[in-house]
C-alpha cells in the first residue's frame, strides 16, 4: 500500500494521469518478492494485466473516436458548434456519472480485495469469507473523498493539457470509457480507468485533426504509464526490507 500511495503522490505532484490499479499491484508485487522472492509472483496475472494496459487505451480511443464522429454525423445539420455543445450540456452530466460508476466498479473492487486479503491472512476472516460491508463502505468513501480533494493538477491535465474537451467532446469521451469500464467489470478484468478515459480524450481530440492533440503531453503521460509498476514496486521493496532485516 506504502508503494501505491508514494507512486500516487510523486504523479499527482507532477499532474501526471497514471493508474492507481497499476500502482497497488507494483506495489503488491514489490512486497512479494522482497518477502519470498520471484517465485511468489503469479505470471498468469501478470500477463493478463499486461495485455490490457495496451489494450484499455486503444478499446477507449475507438469508441471515443467512433461515438464523436457518429454524435457529429447525427446532427450534422447543427452547424452551430456552440449550440451542439449546450445541448449536450445536460447530456454529459449522465455520461458523467456512468464513467464514475464504471470507475467505482473497477478500481474500488481492488481496494477492497487487498483488505479483505489482509483480514483473511491476519485471521479475522476465514478464508471463504466475502467483502464486508464496512470495507465496502470504507473504500466507497475513500475513493469519494480521494476524487473531491485530488485538486486541480491532474483535472487540468486532462481536461485541457491533452485536447481542448467541450461538451460534445467530453460526453464522447466519458460514454466510450464507461462502456469500456462496465465490459472489462463484467468480466472481472483490472483494467486502469486512467488509461481509459484518457485513451478515449485522444479519441475524440482527433477527429478533429491530430495536431488538436497535445502529444508532448500524451507522450510524457505513457511514460508514467510505464513507469508506474517498477516504481510501485521498487518503493514496495525498500519499504519492506526494514521488516525483513529485522
Amino acid at each position: 500500500m506504502v508503494g501505491a500511495i508514494v507512486w500516487d503522490v510523486i504523479t499527482w505532484f507532477f499532474g501526471l494521469p497514471t493508474s492507481s490499479s497499476h500502482a497497488l499491484i507494483g506495489g503488491m508485487g514489490g512486497a512479494a518478492v522482497a518477502k519470498a522472492g520471484w517465485s511468489a509472483l503469479i505470471a498468469d496475472g501478470f500477463r493478463k494485466i499486461a495485455v490490457f494496459i495496451v489494450l484499455s487505451p486503444i478499446i477507449g480511443l475507438l469508441l471515443g473516436f467512433t461515438i464523436l464522429v457518429g454524435v457529429m454525423w447525427t446532427f450534422h445539420r447543427n452547424r452551430r458548434v456552440d449550440r451542439l455543445n449546450k445541448g449536450f450540456r445536460r447530456t454529459q452530466l449522465v455520461s458523467a456519472a456512468a464513467f464514475s460508476i464504471g470507475h467505482g466498479a473497477n478500481d474500488a473492487q481492488k481496494t477492497m480485495g487487498v483488505i479483505l486479503a489482509l483480514l483473511i491472512v491476519g485471521g479475522v476472516l476465514p478464508p471463504s469469507a466475502g467483502v464486508p460491508l464496512w470495507v465496502v463502505l470504507s473504500a466507497h468513501a475513500a475513493i469519494g473523498l480521494g476524487t473531491l480533494s485530488g485538486g486541480w493538477r491532474i483535472v487540468h491535465t486532462m481536461g485541457s493539457k491533452i485536447t481542448k474537451l467541450q461538451p460534445v467532446s467530453g460526453m464522447s469521451a466519458e460514454t466510450a470509457a464507461a462502456a469500456t469500464l462496465f465490459f472489462t467489470a463484467h468480466a472481472g478484468i483490472p483494467v486502469s480507468t486512467t488509461h481509459t478515459i484518457t485513451g478515449a480524450i485522444v479519441g475524440v481530440g482527433s477527429t478533429q485533426r491530430l495536431s488538436a492533440v497535445r502529444w508532448g503531453v500524451a507522450r510524457r503521460v505513457v511514460w508514467a504509464w510505464v513507469l508506474t509498476i517498477p516504481g510501485s514496486f521498487a518503493v514496495a521493496w525498500l519499504t519492506y526490507l526494514p521488516f525483513k532485516l529485522g
